[in-house]
């Protein structure tokens, strides 16, 4: 599905970075690169991440969000937010600004930028956008052989929609919301378990657990995972994907979590940008989350609504466990890790010691 719906060559440079069993991996770099023989190159660890991808000059670039928003930080953390501001509205300066961000990161010659595995928040698409960086969005399960979706060729008008269905590819949203593929790409169910099969394959389409969202234009849009949907003290249903998302509107956070079952009101634990407080100073990055707070609060219904910010001390990594090798965030263990702090009444801004 991806050599038809990217459009892949013969000539394309591939960076290998990801688990080699993932999906994602699997769909975008390895069946593709063998298929058509692209050029594949190797990440050598993550600390040398970044002089890896500059030296293999990938022409296709896919990514999780996880490294999306570790670039945005990185690039923050050298040039703040409002000077940055500053120099693209300068004409003279705006190109070479562009320019040489891009070359940094690596990306001068990829003629296609993705991001995949997990949600994006379209604030993240928007940003990297105003730097002439187009990141196109997918979507696509194990169960599903990688791509289903996908929004390619890129459309500024549709970030934050995953795209069409790809190619042979059947799509629809079942009554309680939920996110339903059927075609040729799908399995028939999974190996010795026959329960979980009956369970997850129904009436010909596959059940993603995934709810979302069918334009007119046929683009699909992720709205949230039906397990992570939470029930508040109040009796109220709160989606968290969506609230994260408009968390992210904030360039200087850079991993969040909605978490609130069973309290009266949810509550976001965050993780800041390395270098935010460097770069802006304490006062400043106590203004600008007390803004995105009111700002969140002033568009959720009054069940949805933050009652306070928990600014966690250290970052969330595969190494301690509270991500997965895919650097998805690992939900049921952050509740576990926050559950005394997030059930104490606090002041809109928390900041651990």
């Amino acid at each position: 599905t991806a050599v038809a719906a990217l459009n892949y060559t013969p000539d394309d440079r591939l960076i290998s970075y990801l688990p080699l069993a993932h999906i994602t991996e699997r769909a975008t770099v390895q069946h593709v690169g063998l298929y058509h023989g692209c050029t594949v190159s190797f990440t050598e660890s993550l600390d040398t991440f970044a002089e890896d991808v500059r030296n293999a000059a990938p022409t296709v670039f896919i990514s999780v969000p996880r490294l999306w928003m570790k670039f945005q930080s990185g690039i923050l953390a050298k040039m703040p937010q409002n000077k940055l501001n500053v120099f693209l509205k300068i004409p003279v300066l705006k190109n070479i600004v562009k320019k040489k961000l891009r070359a940094a990161l690596g990306l001068t010659n990829a003629r296609l930028c993705g991001s995949g595995a997990a949600p994006v928040s379209p604030a993240v698409l928007e940003w990297f956008s105003n730097l002439g960086i187009n990141i196109t969005e997918g979507y696509g399960m194990s169960e599903t052989l990688g791509l289903s979706a996908v929004q390619y060729p890129f459309e500024h008008t549709k970030i934050g929609t995953n795209g069409r269905a790809a190619k042979g590819t059947l799509m629809k949203i079942a009554p309680d919301g939920e996110l339903l593929i059927g075609g040729d790409g799908v399995v028939k169910g999974y190996y010795k378990d026959a329960d979980k099969t009956a369970d997850t394959f129904r009436d010909g389409w596959l059940h993603t657990g995934d709810k979302g969202e069918i334009d007119a234009d046929g683009c699909l849009k992720i709205t949230g995972r039906v397990k992570e949907i939470f029930k508040t003290a109040k009796g109220k249903y709160v989606a968290p994907l969506r609230i994260e998302s408009m968390m992210q509107e904030n360039p200087y956070v850079e991993q969040i979590c909605v978490m609130g079952m069973g309290l009266p009101q949810p509550v976001a634990v965050i993780v800041m940008a390395e270098g935010a407080i460097e770069t802006q100073g304490a006062a400043q990055v106590q203004a600008n989350l007390t803004k995105t707070f009111t700002s969140v609060n002033a568009r959720l219904e009054s069940h949805e609504k933050l009652s306070h910010i928990v600014v966690a001390k250290d970052p969330w990594t595969v190494e301690n466990g509270l991500l997965t090798p895919t650097l998805k965030t690992k939900r049921g263990l952050l509740e576990k890790k926050y559950g005394d702090i997030i059930e104490k009444p606090q002041s809109a801004i928390v900041v651990m010691e």
